[in-house]
């Protein structure tokens, strides 16, 4: 494939290459991310709500790991400082508002999390058809050389470089497809994950207001 191609073809068909090995290794990498975290915050979400106090909440959700379980623990350390009555800037004003800042604080850092990777996969989904077109074009070129310096047009000349060439097209398609599908899956996921995590800190909002933000 790579034999009769010039330099620059071959580094193209690589660099689809780097591509496709970024690729596959984001989706596997972001597939056990998302699997993982979809089975802790419904383990910790189960036990959670079933905990019979505040308090019991707050020692489950130092024992869980997840989403759910670190955005809890924020909003009790949160509570936390209140009661101790720490005083400086990032706990002055309402109750109410402090928590509520922390907790949203809390949601956006889980989000960038959840972000990591997907630029990459929306870069390469949008950039390696392109890449592999241009391959294809300087192929096509190389051929068209190779003709004149030949001589001769016939379909035996033709047919190996401007094939080789086409294939840079294709493995640019074939790079591109799981890497936008991939982005459109992560940002559902993504989407999903943070309504999930914006409806527990409405209701744990609600819970530290009833308990009159006090953690017995």
């Amino acid at each position: 494939m790579f034999g009769s191609s010039s330099a620059i073809v071959n580094a193209t068909l690589w660099l689809l290459v780097i591509f496709s090995v970024a690729t596959w290794t984001l989706i596997v990498m972001k597939g056990w991310i998302h699997y993982k975290l979809s089975a802790q915050n419904a383990a910790f979400s189960g036990a959670f709500w079933n905990a019979r106090t505040l308090g019991d909440g707050e020692s489950i959700a130092k024992k869980s790991e997840g989403a759910l379980a670190r955005l809890a623990s924020a909003g009790f350390e949160a509570l936390r400082d209140m009661q101790g009555g720490e005083q400086n800037l990032q706990h002055s004003g309402d109750k109410k508002d402090i928590l509520e800042r922390c907790l949203r604080q809390q949601v956006q850092k889980e989000q960038r999390s959840l972000e990591n990777g997907q630029m990459v996969l929306a870069s390469i989904g949008s950039t390696a058809p392109f890449v592999g077109l241009f391959g294809t074009v300087w192929g096509i070129m190389h051929a068209l050389q190779e003709i004149s310096k030949t001589g001769s047009a016939g379909l035996d000349v033709v047919a190996g470089p401007i094939g080789e060439a086409l294939i840079a097209t294709a493995i640019g398609i074939a790079t591109a497809i799981p890497a936008v599908l991939a982005y459109n899956y992560g940002l559902r996921r993504m989407r999903l994950y943070v309504a999930e995590m914006d409806d527990f800190a409405t209701d744990f909002l609600h819970l530290a207001m009833k308990a009159g933000f006090k953690v017995e």
